[in-house]
């Protein structure tokens, strides 16, 4: 890179060890903890993370803690209803986020996507730092996507043994100086578009991620004395900032080459830039080869599997509470603060300070009439159950294909009576010909299935995959909407209709089984019921690739799939 740096060399440095990438990352944070805005800390609770989290002293900020099921109240601040009771005035008391500080936020892969949402709020005003403790143990237990994108830096103590660490030191002298030096130290204009090249060539869709890599290159050289940013600031900080963010490596067909212009032409084309100015360009694929070699390969597929999975589930982290679409039954109200969504049961908290009020009269020697304490304020709660939604996918091909969806239709007729009840609801989707069809979307309205399953045709080849890739975009929706899913598969032989179209069976049951294997691991139940006249083996194995119950129930009829059912979804 030119502009204030040396001469770059063709040969890339070593890659830092695991614990020197360790104190590196707590040096630059502690240079510029708003900048950088925080770490994700990927460990179990034990004494190697409480070496790495007693080091954060050394930012220039106070240390804050807070949970994954932290209030409003105690973030922004608000009014404090206990001592304005008292006080018989207004009292508002300070929150979290008032002040500049570290927030070190425990068990941060069960964050709610509105605290993830506040906090990512919080952090794009220079003025917090986050430290996210995930202590996930799948895959698939990740830190919120909107906090990943706003941390800069990442750490993984996984496979980590204690004796290739030591105590963490840093140089209160050095750091010092480091912050005083950080505001003069000159940035190379093009320093930013380089590090945005890199970060689209490494798969990184963010531009935080640019920026965020820039502000470490600055601390780097700060940290190291440099006057403006060098190459070695510039590795150093993508090794750091992007080597989590990036995509495992694809394997891509080589370039075709160009063609050599003719001999007998001579060659008018103007020289590279780097022969122009006597310098050369900053190698780009260079710094990309040194950011993949930075982290296994194993642990970025992993990473990059758990985002996959997140987000093709919709869900936002491990440990969130199940979403309910209704208030629910009320329960007895407990002791509790005033926080988001919490609602105060007036006529319990009276009736908790009430026995208190002559000893609290004595004891402040006053005449209030009322003294509420905030040991005596209680919260309502709700038993919240989600609609549950039962996904019925009726194999409708064949000669008795009509019949099956008789049994159907009586077997939803007879749940839909006891739907008003329990608030259940039914879908009804159908497979033939070529492709599946959704007959019915989630309801409870008996008139409307009726009129939807009027007339329905049947016939046709088996097309399994394609009845079961619409019963899991079914499920996933109606679980984003709060509901409880469950799949009921009604069929009587194999697939023989392949997701390409193509009439070839054994195409079908392999892309039936990964059909399967997806709506298990989505984590949507499923129940398999086997209406041939004897018992299909293929089926039960599809049964058992969906972790499901499998069920032979030749000549059923509509109160027998009810029933079944109904045992199915826990009645």
């Amino acid at each position: 890179m030119r502009g204030g740096g040396p001469a770059l060399t063709h040969a890339a440095p070593a890659p830092l060890g695991p614990w020197e990438r360790v104190e590196a990352a707590l040096s630059l944070l502690a240079i510029d903890p708003a900048g950088l805005k925080g770490l994700w800390l990927r460990a179990r609770a034990s004494a190697l993370r409480d070496r790495i989290t007693g080091a954060l002293g050394a930012l220039p900020l106070p240390v804050r803690r807070i949970h994954p099921t932290i209030g409003d109240d105690a973030l922004f601040g608000g009014l404090d209803l206990a001592a304005t009771l008292s006080a018989g005035t207004p009292v508002v008391q300070k929150g979290i986020l008032d002040e500049p500080a570290v927030l070190v936020l425990a068990m941060a892969e069960r964050t709610l996507p509105g605290l993830a949402a506040r906090l990512g709020t919080a952090l794009d005003a220079p003025r917090h730092c986050l430290i996210a403790l995930d202590e996930g143990a799948e895959r698939d237990e990740l830190l919120p996507l909107g906090l990943v994108d706003r941390l800069a830096l990442f750490l993984d103590l996984d496979g980590l043994p204690w004796g290739e660490t030591r105590e963490i030191a840093l140089d209160p002298e050095r750091l010092a100086a480091a912050r005083a030096r950080l505001a003069a130290v000159a940035t190379p204009p093009e320093a930013g578009a380089t590090l945005a090249r890199v970060a689209a060539q490494l798969g990184i869709a963010s531009l935080r991620a640019p920026t965020l890599a820039l502000a470490a290159a600055r601390a780097q050289a700060a940290w190291e004395g440099h006057a403006a940013v060098t190459d070695e600031d510039i590795r150093r900080a993508a090794d750091l900032v992007f080597a989590h963010r990036a995509m495992p490596a694809s394997e891509e067909a080589p370039p075709e080459p160009e063609p050599e212009p003719p001999e007998d032409q001579p060659d008018d084309s103007p020289p590279p830039p780097e022969q122009q100015q006597g310098e050369e360009m900053f190698p780009e694929e260079m710094l990309v080869e040194a950011v993949r070699a930075a982290l296994p390969a194993d642990l970025l597929e992993q990473l990059a599997a758990g985002r996959a999975a997140r987000m093709a589930r919709g869900a936002t982290g491990t440990g969130s509470a199940k979403a309910g679409n209704r208030r629910g039954r009320p329960l007895p109200s407990r002791m509790g603060r005033l926080g988001t969504g919490a609602r105060i049961d007036l006529v319990g908290t009276l009736r908790a300070a009430a026995p208190w009020q002559p000893l609290r009269r004595r004891q402040q020697q006053t005449d209030a009439v009322l003294l509420v304490r905030p040991s005596d304020i209680r919260i309502k709660r709700f038993r919240e159950t989600s609609d549950r939604v039962l996904i019925f996918a009726v194999d409708a091909s064949g000669s008795s294909a009509m019949a099956r969806l008789s049994e159907a239709k009586g077997a939803v007729e007879l749940l839909l009576g006891q739907a008003y009840a329990r608030r259940d609801h039914v879908s009804l989707l159908a497979f033939r010909g070529r492709d599946a069809e959704l007959i019915l979307p989630p309801t409870r309205s008996l008139v409307q299935t009726k009129r939807r399953l009027a007339g329905l045709p049947g016939g046709g080849g088996t097309p399994l995959a394609h009845g079961l890739r619409l019963a899991l975009a079914v499920g996933l929706q109606a679980r984003a909407r709060g509901m409880t899913p469950t799949v009921a598969l009604l069929t009587d032989g194999r697939g023989n209709i392949a997701l390409d179209g193509s009439a070839n069976r054994a195409e079908a049951e392999e892309d039936a089984l990964k059909l399967a294997a997806s709506l298990r691991g989505s984590g949507l139940p499923a129940v398999v019921i086997d209406t041939a006249n004897r018992p299909q083996p293929s089926l039960a194995a599809l049964a058992r690739a969906l972790d499901a119950p499998y069920i032979a129930l030749p000549r059923a009829d509509a109160h027998k799939l009810s029933n079944v059912l109904g045992a199915a979804m826990g009645d």
